[in-house]
C-alpha cells in the first residue's frame, strides 16, 4: 500500500477553487481564463464532444474559435468528485444537465500543480447517447 496522502483537505480547496473558477469561466465564456486553466504544452490534450484537442496551440485556437462565435451550452453540475494524490496530482470528474436541451454529460480533467498554479493537462467531455 502506498504511503501518498489522498485528499489532503488544503489540496483538496486548492484543486476544487482552480476547478470552480474554470466553471466560471467556461459558464461566462472567457476564453483567456480557460486557456490558462490548461497547462501551456504541446502534451496537454482535450477530448470534446466533437474535437480532439493535441497540445495547448490547439486547445487555445478552439477557445477562442468558441469565444467569437458563441453557440455556448449553459449547464448545471450535479455531481463533482475531486480526487487529490499527494500534494501535486489530482483529479475531477464531474456530471452535468444542458440547460437547453437537458442531455446529460460527463467531463474529467486530470489536474497537475505546476510552477503557475493548478493546471488541466488532459481533459475528457461526453454526452450520454440519448435514450428512445
Amino acid at each position: 500500500m502506498s504511503d501518498m496522502p489522498i485528499n489532503l483537505p488544503d489540496v483538496v480547496a486548492e484543486v476544487r477553487a482552480a476547478f470552480d473558477r474554470y466553471e466560471a469561466a467556461l459558464m461566462g465564456n472567457d476564453p483567456d481564463v480557460l486557456i490558462e486553466s490548461f497547462w501551456d504544452n504541446p502534451l496537454t490534450l482535450r477530448y470534446g464532444i466533437a474535437e480532439n484537442l493535441y497540445g495547448i496551440d490547439e486547445i487555445a485556437g478552439y477557445r477562442k474559435q468558441r469565444a467569437a462565435g458563441g453557440g455556448w451550452h449553459g449547464r448545471k453540475l450535479t455531481r463533482t468528485v475531486i480526487t487529490t494524490y499527494g500534494r501535486d496530482f489530482a483529479t475531477a470528474n464531474t456530471e452535468y444537465v444542458r440547460d437547453a436541451t437537458g442531455r446529460i454529460g460527463r467531463q474529467s480533467q486530470t489536474w497537475m500543480r505546476t510552477p503557475d498554479g493548478w493546471r488541466v493537462v488532459a481533459a475528457h467531455v461526453s454526452l450520454l447517447a440519448e435514450s428512445d
